[in-house]
Parts: C-alpha cells; structure tokens; sequence
C-alpha cells in the first residue's frame, strides 16, 4: 500500500491573505535609531511590546546613546526597568551589550547576525528581528507567536525555533520575509492566540490544519 504523500504547506494562499488584508504591518516596539531598538528587544524577551514602549521612554532619556549606557552599572540601570520580566539579569547585559558596542563596533550596533551574536542579551531571535526591522534583511525572528503560528498553519513541524525558521525562509520569498515576520509575530499575538485561538474570526481558516483538525 502506498503511503499518502504529506501535503505542501499552504504558503501561497497565506501569504497572499496577509498581502490583501494586512499590506503595512510594523513593529509594536517604539523607537527613533538602531541603538534604541536593539534596547527594546532586549528588554521584550518574554515581555510584552505594551510593557516595553511604557518602560522605554525613561529608560532613553537617562541613557540617550551607546556612550551613556556603556558608561552605567547594572545598578543604576536596573531602577528604570524593574516592572521588566527579569530585571536584573536584562540591566547586566544592556551594560555589557553597549560596552561591547563600544569597544569592537565603534559604538555602532552591528548590522550583520553573526556580529549581533556577539553582542550579550542577543540570542539568533533578537539579531533577526533587529536585521529585519532596520535593514529588511530577508530573515525571519522566531518567537513563541510565530513558532506557534506556524505549527498550526501547518507551515513548519520543527521542534525548536531555528528548525521552524529554516523552514519559513524555505517557503517564504526573500522579498517578502521582512512583512511576513510582522504578520506572523501580530497574527499570533491577537488572533491565534496561544489559550484561545480566535478560529471563527481568522481569514486564514480554509488553510488551517489547526482548525481542520479541532472542527
């Protein structure tokens, strides 16, 4: 008996929903330059963007550039981000992150992943999301929304972040993944959501294997 061949994720009719129906999605984060968006998903990991544009406004104002921050402690940092999840662990690699800038970039925040890498507080998600934002590299930054939404659309079965983004970069255009990391991030933050998944008011319905399986 010959086995059923797995059927292609549904990329082209997704992307193409996104396309028509959410043509200009951006970043939730609020920033004016590289170095204070590297700072805002720093303190965004395992935070909400909401609580990050509240923090962020202070936390610019006493620490305007790469130079100011890099000459702080964590102690002085730590008072203006303490309603941030992990407060104290976020203050030490802000610090460490700017002095790092500062001494091996030139106070530049490095546009290439691997040179983000290097950075502290800046993991492959982190480094995708600031390539993509700033640069339109063609990456895309798995988080928890988008590794879940793309299981339940049926357009990955990897089992860690990195296995979902080599498998989104395979079937998205590069062209298209600087959006495509907005739509997905946005899709999972307000309509798939992780408890209570909105299935009846979500325009990608017909190509949800998620959907398909829970009717």
């Amino acid at each position: 008996m010959k086995s059923r061949r797995k059927p292609d994720p549904p990329f082209k009719p997704i992307l193409a929903w996104f396309e028509a129906n959410r043509p200009l999605p951006r970043s939730e984060l609020q920033f004016r330059s590289p170095y204070q968006l590297i700072v805002a998903v720093i303190l965004s990991a395992q935070c909400t963007d909401k609580r990050v544009n509240l923090t962020t406004p202070a936390f610019y104002e006493r620490f305007p550039d790469v130079a100011t921050l890099a000459a702080a402690t964590p102690e002085e940092v730590y008072p203006l981000i303490k309603s941030i999840s992990y407060p104290n662990s976020k203050a030490a690699h802000l610090v460490e992150m700017a002095r790092k800038v500062r001494q091996d970039f030139g106070s530049e925040i490095p546009r290439d992943i691997d040179a983000l890498m290097t950075l502290p507080g800046v993991g492959r998600k982190t480094a995708n999301v600031v390539t993509s934002v700033l640069y339109n590299e063609p990456v895309i930054a798995v988080d928890t929304h988008v590794f879940r939404v793309a299981h339940r659309l049926g357009l990955s079965d990897g089992k860690t972040p990195y296995a979902v983004e080599l498998d989104l970069e395979a079937g998205i255009p590069e062209t298209v993944r600087p959006k495509a990391h907005h739509w997905l991030i946005l899709h999972g933050r307000y309509v798939c959501t992780a408890r209570k998944p909105k299935c009846g008011e979500c325009g990608l319905s017909p190509y949800c294997r998620y959907y398909a399986q829970s009717r």
